[in-house]
């Protein structure tokens, strides 16, 4: 009986029932999950402030990326484009619209780099001709038009300016673009430019993006849309765009 006793008591003690030692299987995989997280604290001992100001790093260095690449705003410094773009808007320009075989078409609002065509600055305008488009402004009705058809500025141009006060006859190159503000009477724009280099056109590979919503103030967040006007204008002769 003694012996009996004896191995059913260390069968016992072996057995380890439920609820004993808690603590020591309460961090399994522990070692492992921490190691993910090991260069984190590596990295930390040598950042001032540690995983902090790490984390701060992190974050912007990921809003540089976004900012860069992705989706990046502007400020609009002048009245060209109102009454879409007020003075001091903030708008969200999507650098992604024109980069995976997308180009810009006939309506689109987007942020260039003038260097060489307007001047050593960045300018937003609407996109009124793409390539191998026929521009015309007036016709006898004192509208614009584009490859023969007229075009209703009426839900974007500024209220009392008319299309153009200077007349223009322009076909635009392949791979260039004719642009607008919607301030006429308050836009330094293709028209102006007809006789500087480039003839007035903004060529593709200048456009940083297209603006896609206005972010700033808070009582002006919209997204901008494309005018419905500009989805009657003929293709081209020669040509299909958009």
């Amino acid at each position: 009986m003694d012996t009996e006793a004896r191995q059913h008591m260390e069968r016992d003690r072996s057995s380890h029932p439920s609820g004993e030692f808690s603590e020591e299987i309460s961090d399994t995989g522990g070692p492992e999950d921490r190691s993910r997280f090991a260069w984190v604290d590596q990295v930390g001992v040598w950042v001032p402030g540690g995983r902090y100001t790490l984390t701060v790093l992190i974050c912007l260095l990921f809003l540089a990326l976004f900012s860069n690449f992705v989706m990046q705003p502007f400020q609009i410094p002048s009245s060209s484009m109102e009454r879409s773009l007020r003075i001091g808007d903030r708008v969200l320009v999507n650098k992604l619209a024109y980069r995976f075989g997308s180009e810009p078409q006939r309506g689109d609002v987007v942020v260039f780099d003038g260097t060489g065509y307007f001047g050593n600055a960045d300018y937003i305008k609407r996109v009124v001709g793409v390539g191998g488009d026929r521009v015309v402004c007036c016709d006898q009705e004192g509208r614009l038009e584009v490859n023969g058809r007229w075009v209703d500025e009426s839900s974007f141009l500024y209220p009392g300016d008319s299309p153009s006060g200077v007349p223009f006859d322009v076909v635009v190159p392949e791979g260039t673009l004719f642009l607008l503000g919607d301030h006429r009477d308050d836009s330094s724009d293709s028209r102006d430019h007809l006789g500087s280099p480039g003839g007035g056109m903004i060529p593709l590979d200048a456009v940083i993006g297209r603006a896609d919503w206005i972010a700033w103030p808070a009582d002006h967040w919209t997204r901008l849309e494309r005018p419905d006007a500009y989805a009657r204008v003929p293709a081209a002769v020669g040509g299909a765009h958009g």
